[in-house]
């Protein structure tokens, strides 16, 4: 392996990756409404502020297009310039993966002030690893129902996600390595760092819930 191209190639895609995480789509949907979302709310730019401040379908919008962002770069990004570089598709994936999760958590759009890296991480893991992703979704949408709380929801998740992993490998089952296994602890742990605050009012029992009347708003 030719490690300078190697390197050349794999930070061209991180960089590629990077600059379309790095889109604030919530942000974005704040000013369209007037708003700068990082004056409301809990002051983030990912989806469960957006909803809390806008309303469900707006949430819902920049869920999909936070998850997308984290989705396609890995697809038409790390896969496809992979496949034709030095880098090859696995490490392509593994770059563009950094590359856009990074981007919405620091994106250069803010300041490097962005989001909780939830919705985003999530797509860009289902484009490598569809199972542990969908035992991530169970487990927050399991967790959600039963305390109405999102971020612990979040959190759960995020560390369902290397836990499932694990034992997918461990049982030779989805086509699991061990590169994705120590990538989504790195997100996870990335995921819980991001929640530091949420842990805390957890903690002192003041985080906020959502009412099964706000949730049909």
């Amino acid at each position: 392996m030719d490690m300078q191209n190697f390197l050349t190639s794999g930070i061209c895609i991180a960089l590629l990756s990077y600059m379309i995480g790095s889109i604030p789509f919530g942000y974005l949907i704040g000013r369209f409404n007037g708003l700068d979302i990082r004056r409301h709310g809990s002051r983030n730019i990912g989806a469960t502020n957006v909803r809390r401040v806008l309303g469900r379908d707006w949430g819902i919008v920049c869920f999909i297009l936070d998850f997308l962002k984290g989705l396609l770069p890995v697809i038409l990004i790390g896969q496809f310039l992979g496949a034709q570089t030095a880098v090859g598709v696995g490490w392509g994936e593994m770059f563009a993966i950094a590359g856009t999760i990074g981007g919405h958590i620091f994106p250069f759009t803010l300041n490097f002030k962005g989001g909780k890296g939830v919705a985003t991480s999530l797509g860009a893991i289902l484009a490598v690893a569809f199972w542990p992703v969908l035992i991530g979704a169970i487990v927050w949408y399991i967790t959600f129902l039963k305390t109405r709380i999102v971020s612990l929801a979040s959190i759960m998740a995020a560390i369902s996600l290397p836990v499932a992993a694990t034992f997918m490998f461990a049982l030779n089952k989805g086509g699991i390595h061990g590169t994705n296994i120590i990538l989504m602890g790195i997100i996870a742990a990335l995921i819980i760092v991001r929640h530091k605050d949420n842990i805390i009012r957890l903690r002192n029992g003041q985080e906020n819930k959502f009412s099964k009347q706000s949730a049909k708003s």
